[in-house]
């Protein structure tokens, strides 16, 4: 799903797990990370996962402290597949509040409770 080029890393750490009965007996998993990306300081997630423990896709809504002091939002969706016990490999896009548009290429570790990765510009 990258496209363009790499613009950053990020490196985020699971900060709460949320559990909500969804659709069709589903269960939604929501979870906030926290911490830093690549020129855009420190921000925060809330991403909502959906769909089985081998794949499924998620909705996420973040909000960036700025080194600049400025703050700025995004919202975005993605997948997510398992790479093996309890790590997913996750490709998203999202749209920032200044109107870019990014792509993030990541791995998920639950047993690590870390999601890192690189963010990309979209063409």
């Amino acid at each position: 799903m990258a496209s363009g080029k790499t613009i950053g890393d990020f490196s985020f750490k699971l900060t709460t797990f949320l559990n909500t009965p969804g659709p069709a007996g589903d269960v939604l998993r929501q979870v906030t990370w926290e911490g830093p990306v690549t020129g855009f300081g420190t921000v925060f997630v809330t991403v909502t996962y959906t769909g089985g423990s081998r794949s499924g896709t998620f909705s996420n809504c973040s909000t960036a402290f700025m080194d600049n002091g400025e703050f700025a939002h995004s919202i975005g969706q993605g997948t997510y597949e398992s790479t093996g016990q309890h790590k997913w490999r996750t490709n998203a896009f999202f749209q920032l509040s200044d109107g870019r548009r990014l792509s993030s290429e990541g791995e998920i570790d639950f047993a690590q409770r870390s999601w890192k990765g690189k963010v990309f510009e979209m063409n």
